[in-house]
């Protein structure tokens, strides 16, 4: 198996790499990234629009929105409890203290608020709060997966793919981030795409692994868009078209990721689907090179650039990154 080249807070096995858009040597990419948080709009799920905790929450009045949710949770109102456990995980008008977090998400998630259940369950996986337990965050997800939470679904996916906290049982991971994907996971979207294309947990089909990575492409995910730019450049479950691959290898590219900037620099010195371009290669070798992407056969490629050509490249290097960070 390959190592996974996704996940939200396990290196995984048993995903996909990259290819190369000229070599035939796979490229294995790798993302160690955090569990997912309960997103803001999720937990300010179950407020009513007179909700004057969450009024004075949403105005940036923490101190003010911690008593009114105090008040709220006496009544037992489970969604006030979820998010007296925020402002105390967050540290908003008071000090940060996760373990203080756990103990209301514990109390809400037993009231049956599905946020607390998917919050507690990621402080259970990480051990951040309370004590590390995989099984206890297990059961977590599984009770607000049944509920349609999708980054629960994902991340109990995760679970029995790497076989922590459950059985490994990639048919039943596989189950699981499809149920992700179709509720708009763009993430999951890209992984049941990788899990089509390596025959993981369903039946190998090259059509379904481009058609799931193309919708996580086209919902903005830069890793998702990379590789449809591959499968379009190859023909690989979709028809080939060159000239499209490029659209997605830009758009990825624009995103900061270091592999598509270095796919369109060799699109760009070899004439491969636009027009050849020394300065433009040269720009997105330098920037995929500064963010750690190497590639001798471009290194001599650029050698051959005048001062003014290399000058020029460098100038568009340096606006590109000075706008990367003025977007992020």
């Amino acid at each position: 198996m390959a190592t996974v080249r996704i996940g939200l807070f396990a290196t995984i096995v048993g995903l996909t790499a990259i290819w190369s858009v000229f070599a035939s040597a796979a490229e294995t990419r790798v993302a160690n990234k955090a569990p997912a948080a309960a997103s803001e709009d999720a937990l300010s799920q179950g407020k009513t629009v007179d909700d004057p905790a969450y009024a004075a929450f949403d105005a940036g009045n923490y101190v003010k929105a911690l008593e009114e949710a105090k008040k709220a949770a006496a009544r037992g109102e489970p969604a006030a409890h979820t998010l007296i456990a925020r402002i105390h995980e967050e540290g908003l008008g008071v000090a940060k203290n996760n373990a203080t977090a756990a103990e209301w998400y514990h109390m809400a998630a037993k009231l049956g608020d599905v946020n607390a259940q998917f919050a507690l369950a990621v402080m259970l996986t990480e051990g951040r709060g309370v004590k590390r337990d995989y099984d206890a965050a297990a059961t977590l997800y599984e009770i607000a997966a049944a509920k349609g939470h999708s980054e629960a679904q994902y991340n109990l996916a995760l679970l029995y793919a790497n076989g922590t906290g459950r059985a490994v049982d990639m048919a039943k991971a596989a189950e699981l981030f499809e149920a992700a994907a179709k509720a708009g996971h763009a993430v999951a979207q890209y992984d049941m795409g990788t899990l089509y294309a390596t025959g993981e947990g369903v039946p190998r089909d090259e059509a379904a692994a481009a058609k799931w990575t193309k919708r996580a492409a086209d919902g903005g995910y830069d890793a998702a868009q990379l590789e449809y730019a591959i499968m379009l450049f190859k023909g690989r479950g979709v028809k080939q078209d060159r000239q499209r691959s490029v659209w997605y290898f830009r758009a990825a590219a624009e995103k900061g990721n270091p592999v598509a900037q270095n796919r369109l620099a060799r699109l760009y010195a070899y004439g491969v689907a636009v027009e050849p371009s020394i300065v433009d290669a040269a720009t997105w070798h330098l920037l995929a090179r500064g963010r750690g992407v190497s590639d001798f056969s471009l290194d001599r490629y650029i050698s051959r650039l005048t001062k003014d050509e290399l000058a020029a490249a460098r100038l568009k290097a340096a606006e590109w990154r000075e706008r990367y960070v003025t977007d992020r």
